[in-house]
C-alpha cells in the first residue's frame, strides 16, 4: 500500500518505512484525522552491534577488491552468510561441488516460481563471500546434515526461515525443507570405474570386430576395427583419456555432417590389432564387478543409451546381456526400476528401464555414476515438489566459530546438498535484521563494536594474507556518528601500524579529520580515497541526499585530499536516467580541478526493496517524468527494473548503457582521468608489530 503523499516522511532520503522482505508484523497507514500537517523530525538510534570478525572477503568480477569493512549498519545519507564451506552446490553439468570451490560465473541451479510451484532454473554466480562466525548444525529426518550461521536462511514448506532467532521467522522441529535428499558422494575414478565406463560406453554404442577374408598375393586380409562414433563430444573424449590410460591409441575422424535437425557426429577408431584385442579385454564383463566398475558402467551405457527428459530417466537396450548387467548394478546401488519390452515391426524388440523415485533418485544417479554427457542431466523447469524425507529432527549451536560461505546468484538462491537455501547483500540488508529498509535504514544505524581489536586479532592470524582492505562497500564509512564514535578512525591506525593498503570509499567531508594518518599511508602507498559526487545541482541534492554534504563540500573534500597528497578520486554515482546523468561530465571537469586522478561511475542499481523506494521518490519529486525514467532503468536492465547478471550489474546492457560508457570513457580521456581500479596499493610494507613496544625499536 502506497503512503498518501501528505503524510510522507521529509528530510530523509527515503519518504516512507515499507516492509522489509523477512517481517513477521504487517504495517497498513491509516488516517484518522489527527495527524498534523508536519510530522515531528526523526531522530537517529544508534545500536552497538556485537561481532566477532570484521573482514568481509568477496570474489565478485564486479568489484575491484577482495577485502573490505563495513563499519556501520544503516546510512544516514540517504550480510548475511553463510553456510559450511563443504556443503555440496548443485552445478548445470549435473554434478556438485563444495560452496568454498564456487567462483563467480560459474554456473549453478537456483530456483523460479513458475506458476503455483517454484522450479530449477539455471544462474549464474555473481560474488562469493566468507566470513567467521558461530555455527549451527541442523539435522534432518533422512540424515541429511547441514551446517550454517544463524542468519542463513533456508526454504521450508512455511517459506523462507532463518536458522535461529527471536523476532523474525527461523527453523523448528516443525518445519519440513524444500528440495532432494543429500547429495551422492561421486565415485573414484580409478581403475575399476575407467574399466566399466568404457566398457558401457562401448558395449552400448561403439563397433568393435574383426573380419578375415582373401586378399590377392598376400596370405591372409584380415582387418581389424574399433570405433566410436557419437553426438556429444563430452563422452568422446573422456573414453578416448580412458583408452589412453590403457595403452590404446585412437584418432578422431568426422563420422557424419549436421543435416536438418541432426547433429554432427564425431567417432574416435583404431585399426591395430593390438588396440583393438586390448579394448576387447577392457570391455569383457568381470567376474566379480567391483562397486565402482559398476558405477563406470552404469554411467558409460547412460551416455551411450541413456535419455533423460521431462523428468523421465531411461535406459534403452536390445542386448539381454546388457539388460541384465544395468538390472544388477542398478540393484547393487539400491535404484528400483520398471522393465518395458518395446516391440518394433522388422526389428529386434528394444528393453526400456526407467528409474523410479523423482528427482531426488535422478540426482542421486548421476552423483553416485558421474556420466560424462551433461545435456542429458538438465534438470531445468522440474519443480520442487520432493516427497523427500527432509523434516528437521534438531538444531544445535556447535559452540564454535568457523568460516561459513555464502554467493550471491541471479535468482537469489541456490541448491545445497539438495535443499533451497537462499543468498542477499547496503539498505536490503536491514531486513535481516527485521528493519525497514525505508526510514528504518536512515534511523536505526549499528556500529561494529570493538572494530579495532577485532581487526588486530585478524591480521595477526598466522596465516593472514595482505590484500588492501576497503572501507565503505556496503555504507560509508563517515557517518555523521562517526565524529563520536570514530570507529573508522581507529581501523585506520590499526592499518597504519600494520603498514596494511586501505581505500576508502565516502561521500563525507568527514574523511579530512583523518589526513595526518592517510597522509602518512600515501607517502608508502598505503591509501587512497574515492569520493561519490551524486549531482551538482543543489536542490536535487536536497532531494536525492537531504543529510550528506553538499556536491562543493565534497569537491573540496577532493582538494583538500590531493593537496596532502593522498591519492583521490571522484565516482560519480549512482547514474541515474532523465535524473542526474547530464551532470556527469560536469562533475569529472570539477573533480579534475579539484585534483582528482581517477574516476568511476555506476548505473542506478535497483535490487530487492529498493524498486518501491525509489517509485515512491520519483512520483512525489519528478512525477512529470518517472514513467520515462522506468523506462530508461529497464531499457538498460534487459526489460527488468534490476538484473543482476555476472559482469552487467553495475554498467547495465543496451544502447542507453552504452551511451553512458562511451561518454564516460571520452570525458576521462579528455581530463586525464584514469579508471579507478588502476591505482595500485603497496602490500609489502605490512608487517605484524611485536607485542612488545621495546622490540620495534630494532625494525621488521
Amino acid at each position: 500500500m502506497s503512503t498518501p503523499p501528505e503524510i510522507l516522511r521529509k528530510g530523509r532520503g527515503a519518504l516512507s518505512n515499507p516492509e522489509g522482505r523477512f517481517e513477521t508484523r504487517r504495517r497498513e497507514n491509516f488516517r484518522d484525522g489527527w495527524e498534523q500537517d508536519a510530522l515531528p523530525p526523526l531522530e537517529t538510534i544508534v545500536t552497538p552491534e556485537p561481532a566477532r570478525s570484521i573482514i568481509s572477503r568477496n570474489q565478485s568480477p564486479d568489484i575491484p577488491f577482495t577485502q573490505s569493512i563495513n563499519p556501520y549498519r544503516g546510512c544516514e545519507h540517504g550480510c548475511v552468510y553463510c553456510l559450511d564451506g563443504r556443503t555440496p552446490i548443485l552445478m548445470t553439468d549435473g554434478r556438485h561441488r563444495p560452496l568454498a570451490e564456487i567462483r563467480p560465473g560459474d554456473e549453478i541451479y537456483g530456483t523460479q516460481r513458475r506458476g503455483w510451484y517454484r522450479c530449477y532454473v539455471k544462474t549464474r554466480v555473481l560474488a562469493h563471500w566468507s566470513v567467521i562466525k558461530p555455527a549451527y548444525r541442523i539435522l534432518l529426518e533422512d540424515d541429511t546434515e547441514l551446517v550454517a550461521g544463524a542468519d542463513h536462511r533456508f526454504l521450508t514448506d512455511r517459506g523462507w526461515k532463518f536458522v535461529s532467532g527471536v523476532s523474525r521467522p527461523h527453523l523448528t522441529t516443525c518445519n519440513k525443507l524444500m528440495g532432494t535428499s543429500a547429495f551422492a558422494s561421486p565415485p573414484d575414478q580409478d581403475v575399476d570405474y575407467t574399466r566399466g565406463y568404457l566398457c558401457g560406453l562401448i558395449r552400448g554404442d561403439g563397433l568393435l570386430a574383426g573380419y578375415h577374408y582373401q586378399r590377392a598375393g598376400r596370405i591372409h586380409g584380415d582387418q581389424h576395427q574399433f570405433r566410436l562414433a557419437l553426438c556429444d563430444i563430452e563422452a568422446l573424449q573422456r573414453a578416448q583419456r580412458y583408452l589412453y590410460d590403457w595403452n590404446v591409441s585412437t584418432h578422431d575422424c568426422l563420422f557424419q555432417k549436421a543435416a536438418g535437425n541432426r547433429r554432427p557426429m564425431h567417432a574416435i577408431r583404431t585399426h591395430a590389432r593390438v588396440s583393438v584385442e586390448q579394448v576387447r579385454e577392457i570391455t569383457a564383463w568381470p567376474a566379480d564387478a567391483p562397486r565402482n566398475w559398476r558405477a563406470g558402467f552404469l554411467a558409460g551405457i547412460f551416455d551411450a543409451e541413456g535419455s533423460y527428459s521431462q523428468g523421465i530417466l531411461r535406459i534403452s537396450n536390445t542386448d539381454p546381456a546388457i539388460i541384465d548387467w544395468i538390472q544388477s548394478c542398478l540393484q547393487h546401488f539400491g535404484f528400483r526400476c520398471t522393465v518395458e519390452n518395446v516391440r518394433r515391426e522388422g526389428l529386434r524388440p528394444v528393453t526400456v528401464l526407467r528409474l523410479l523415485g523423482g528427482l531426488g533418485e535422478h540426482l542421486r544417479f548421476f552423483h553416485s555414476t558421474d556420466p560424462a554427457i551433461s545435456r542429458k542431466c538438465d534438470i531445468t523447469g522440474q519443480a520442487i515438489k520432493s516427497g523427500a524425507r527432509l523434516r528437521i529432527t534438531r538444531i544445535e549451536p556447535l559452540d564454535i566459530t568457523m568460516r561459513l560461505f555464502d554467493i550471491t546468484t541471479g535468482t537469489e538462491d541456490f541448491i545445497a546438498n539438495g535443499v533451497v537455501s537462499h543468498n542477499c547483500y547496503a539498505r536490503p540488508s536491514h531486513a535481516y535484521l527485521n528493519l525497514s529498509p525505508g526510514l528504518d535504514f536512515e534511523t536505526k544505524l549499528f556500529y561494529k563494536e570493538h572494530a579495532a581489536e577485532l581487526l588486530e586479532k585478524e591480521l595477526r592470524k598466522p596465516g593472514y594474507r595482505c590484500q588492501p582492505i576497503t572501507l565503505g562497500a556496503n555504507t560509508d564509512p563517515y557517518q555523521p556518528i562517526e565524529r563520536k564514535l570514530k570507529v573508522t578512525r581507529s581501523l585506520l591506525e590499526v592499518l597504519q601500524r600494520f603498514g596494511h593498503p586501505v581505500s576508502i570509499i565516502t561521500k563525507s567531508t568527514l574523511v579530512t579529520r583523518d589526513l595526518d594518518i592517510l597522509t602518512d599511508m600515501a607517502k608508502q602507498e598505503l591509501a587512497t580515497v574515492m569520493v561519490s559526487v551524486t549531482t551538482l545541482d543543489d536542490e536535487l541534492k536536497r532531494t536525492l541526499e537531504p543529510r550528506a554534504p553538499s556536491a562543493w563540500s565534497r569537491l573540496r573534500t577532493v582538494h583538500a585530499l590531493a593537496m596532502a597528497g593522498v591519492p583521490v578520486g571522484v565516482l560519480t554515482a549512482p547514474i541515474i536516467p532523465m535524473v542526474n546523468d547530464a551532470d556527469m561530465e560536469k562533475i569529472l571537469e570539477q573533480a579534475a580541478t579539484a585534483g582528482a586522478c581517477g574516476a568511476g561511475y555506476v548505473l542506478l542499481r535497483l535490487p530487492y526493496e529498493l524498486k518501491d523506494i525509489f517509485r515512491e521518490w520519483l512520483d512525489s519529486h519528478l512525477p512529470e517524468r518517472a514513467e520515462h525514467v522506468m523506462s530508461l532503468i529497464r531499457q538498460a536492465r534487459g526489460g527488468k527494473e534490476y538484473a543482476a547478471e555476472f559482469g552487467t550489474r553495475m554498467r547495465g546492457t543496451g544502447e542507453y548503457a552504452e551511451l553512458i560508457a562511451q561518454r564516460f570513457r571520452l570525458a576521462c580521456k579528455q581530463l586525464g582521468l584514469l579508471p579507478a581500479h588502476r591505482t595500485q596499493l603497496s602490500s609489502t610494507c605490512f608487517r605484524v608489530p611485536s607485542d612488545n613496544p621495546q622490540l620495534d625499536l630494532w625494525g621488521p
